[in-house]
């Protein structure tokens, strides 16, 4: 058989100067919509056992933002390509740079009652409607799913949205930064679950937790788990 030779390896300047590049990439696709405003929307905490579920929304006026702002996000891209560092890092920076930014936190209770899914369109539908309405010439993108009626703007829905516009990417930076900030401080009201560490995501320490000591106030009851078969909820 033939000797197949492996492919060299990118060098780290290389790697380097492509995750630099990727906020550029995602700017381009949103400019290619031929609109001035784009919104757009993620979520964090989907698919979480515990803790809210946080969407936001970011707008940003692309006739305003120059090579100095697009330059400062230079780097950015979906929330979970980042460290937690890295993400604390771009937050202060979509603040600074984006027009309008909302959140929108739904509690477990609510999920609860009205199920994740519906939950979760809602979320993202009240995160686009705050940030976009008002404004002409503007565009809405969702991460993935279509958020239905969004009061008369027009609205998309975009496969791996925050790894393809620099709107949602931007919202995903928003909306995880917010919500692993109230799971850290969840962590000291809520002693035992690891909130800290896990920020309500189903790991083993997380389901140990939960057997050793049942589920806290911030727990999801509906939310179905391998680590709820031994509880009597």
């Amino acid at each position: 058989m033939p000797t197949v030779k492996p492919k060299p390896a990118k060098p780290k300047a290389a790697k380097a100067k492509s995750r630099r590049r990727t906020g550029r990439k995602l700017f381009q696709h949103d400019r290619a919509l031929g609109v001035r405003f784009v919104a757009g929307a993620d979520e964090a905490g989907r698919g979480c056992l515990a803790g809210p579920l946080v969407a936001a929304g970011v707008l940003f006026d692309l006739e305003r933002l120059g090579p100095r702002e697009v330059r400062a996000l230079s780097v950015l891209n979906d929330s979970k390509q980042h460290t937690p560092e890295a993400r604390e890092a771009l937050y202060p920076v979509v603040l600074r740079i984006a027009t309008r930014v909302a959140v929108i936190s739904r509690g477990p209770r609510g999920i609860d009652s009205r199920g994740l899914h519906r939950t979760n369109i809602a979320a993202l539908r009240d995160a686009l409607v705050r940030v976009a309405a008002g404004h002409d010439d503007v565009l809405c993108l969702s991460d993935g799913f279509a958020v239905g009626d969004l009061g008369g703007l027009e609205g998309r829905a975009i496969v791996d949205g925050d790894a393809t516009s620099a709107a949602i990417a931007a919202a995903s930076i928003i909306a995880k930064v917010t919500r692993d900030r109230f799971m850290h401080r969840a962590d000291d009201r809520h002693p035992g679950w690891e909130f800290a560490t896990h920020v309500g995501y189903s790991t083993p320490e997380h389901r140990l937790a939960i057997q050793r000591q049942g589920v806290s106030p911030l727990h999801r009851l509906s939310f179905q788990s391998a680590a709820y078969q031994q509880l009597a909820l």
